[in-house]
């Protein structure tokens, strides 16, 4: 044994000190716009961030494609974004937690109240359409049955499966809400991405499904939308949702965003949803188009080129590659900063419990706790406290790597071949000579072994660190699942399992180069 693992962890500590990350000073001519996880609120977004960009002299920062609504209203909260598009109907139901209301004017007007009072947040001026929820069911399904409304339907749920979003199966003013005031109730129900209910519906995996009504697929597949007979559903009118701090600091904001009050009607937003979910554009280029559309600049800039759904998968990754090379840089900077934070402090603790028997087992399994909480619920606690981007990624990654760490590092030392640490007292070496000369390097293999698999472990999981804005692969995993377009899913998926076979291999050489002669 040449080597030891003490002069890799303070090799390891000096590499991590060079690379974290220095704390980012205040950019007082910089606006965060941010969105939800879905390809209308991702056009907002970007129509917001555009039309910023040409009227003012601010920059803008994206952060598009946050995990849902509370992610985003704790970001724009907390201050981690300015700007957001928000739906007034949501605004009033999953965040105010109020009952609905039929009347869009008394939606906004609540709304606009609350939020000022209670967080100094502004509501802007409606853009001009509603997007609500809506049911509905495939054409071929309702042959021969008188299917119109939600009424009709509660009839025959009992023998129906039901395919609906994630946040739609837990909103007070989704399912739930529907099961209280209709009656409503379901043979089965599943829960799925938003763009997959429609492939599942149109190949009979499901029988109904929660829809927008400016989705620009219901003019691809063939649906009976149903009326909402009770005006269950509360207005959905979008707008945007800025800080208050934000408009006083930079009073232009609010004339320039102005501009945008009732510009887009329902059939215009579906046209727009369209050429992002069947035609594959970017979201830049069709928001570029729709400002263009309403003269509000004119775009001189040829667009990105759409992503076909039959384009080859190593053409279309060859066409991005400067993209998935920063993608890759991104994932790799996450991964390895928790990585690293979690051997700078799981090694020395799993020496610690070795020590510590006693408490060990308690406090390993206390540590191995963490593996149960799903990493979008750890990454969305932690933006109240930390914001969004690359901090809480990091935390949350970090707190998934120690796990296996101390577990190898307190099993590796307790069982380090007995026979040769009683023969090194024997000899009269000290605790620190046996544990530096013996124990450490005997257990070295056990501890690599650890480390190997918080390793994959974690470049997986930082494909997640995409719904807090903290970039990496996930960015085109999440894109392509919005499109439905396998070519982007696996642009993001296929280095991603890359990068963990190149992380494996490489801590395996590690290993190897730290292993004692004979073992």
């Amino acid at each position: 044994m040449t080597k030891s693992l003490h002069s890799v962890y303070l090799r390891t500590l000096m590499i991590l000190m060079l690379l974290l990350p220095l704390p980012a000073f205040s950019q007082e001519d910089r606006i965060v716009v941010g969105s939800k996880n879905f390809m209308e609120n991702k056009l907002l977004a970007e129509i917001f961030a555009q039309l910023i960009e040409a009227r003012t002299n601010l920059s803008v920062e994206r952060r598009l494609g946050l995990a849902g609504t509370q992610v985003c209203f704790e970001a724009l909260r907390t201050g981690a974004i300015d700007l957001y598009p928000e739906y007034t109907g949501t605004g009033l139901v999953s965040i105010l937690k109020q009952p609905p209301t039929g009347d869009p004017r008394t939606a906004l007007n609540v709304v606009r109240a609350e939020f000022l009072q209670r967080w100094d947040l502004w509501w802007l001026n409606p853009l001009g359409f509603e997007n609500a929820y809506a049911l509905a069911v495939p054409r071929s399904r309702t042959a021969g049955i008188p299917l119109r409304t939600i009424s009709d339907l509660v009839k025959i749920a009992p023998s129906l499966t039901g395919g609906f979003g994630y946040e739609f199966i837990n909103r007070p003013d989704g399912l739930p809400g529907l099961e209280i005031r209709y009656g409503l109730a379901f043979q089965r129900v599943q829960a799925m991405q938003q763009s997959l209910k429609y492939q599942a519906a149109a190949a009979g995996e499901i029988d109904v499904l929660d829809v927008y009504t400016t989705d620009g697929r219901l003019a691809v597949y063939d649906f009976v939308v149903l009326e909402d007979d009770l005006h269950f559903f509360p207005p959905y009118e979008a707008s945007g949702l800025i800080r208050g701090s934000t408009l006083a600091e930079h009073p232009e904001l609010g004339a320039v965003l102005g501009l945008l009050t009732h510009a887009f009607d329902d059939k215009t937003m579906r046209h727009l949803n369209y050429r992002l979910q069947e035609g594959g554009e970017p979201p830049d280029v069709v928001a570029r188009d729709a400002l263009s559309a309403l003269h509000l600049f004119t775009s001189d800039a040829a667009g990105t080129r759409p992503v076909s759904h039959q384009e080859g998968l190593f053409a279309y990754m060859w066409s991005k590659r400067t993209d998935l090379g920063g993608r890759i840089i991104e994932h790799l900077t996450l991964a390895g900063l928790a990585l690293g934070l979690g051997i700078l402090l799981a090694v020395p603790l799993g020496l610690l419990l070795e020590r510590q028997q006693a408490i060990a087992e308690p406090v390993i399994r206390g540590i191995g706790l963490t593996q149960t909480i799903p990493s979008i619920a750890l990454l969305a606690f932690m933006i109240p406290v930390f914001g969004i981007g690359m901090l809480p990624a990091v935390i949350a990654l970090w707190m998934y790597s120690l796990f296996p760490i101390v577990r190898n590092t307190y099993s590796g030392l307790r069982d380090a071949a007995p026979q040769a640490v009683e023969a090194a007292r024997a000899l009269g070496m000290t605790e620190w000579q046996i544990l530096h000369w013996v124990r450490l390097p005997l257990a070295a293999p056990v501890i690599m072994a650890g480390i190997r698999t918080a390793g994959v472990i974690t470049v997986g999981t930082t494909t997640l660190a995409a719904f807090i804005g903290a970039g990496g692969l996930g960015v085109p995993i999440v894109a392509g699942l919005q499109m439905a377009n396998t070519t982007v899913i696996l642009s993001g998926a296929l280095p991603a399992a890359a990068l963990a076979l190149v992380i494996d291999g490489v801590l395996g050489q590690v290993e190897t180069w730290l292993r004692p002669r004979g073992v």
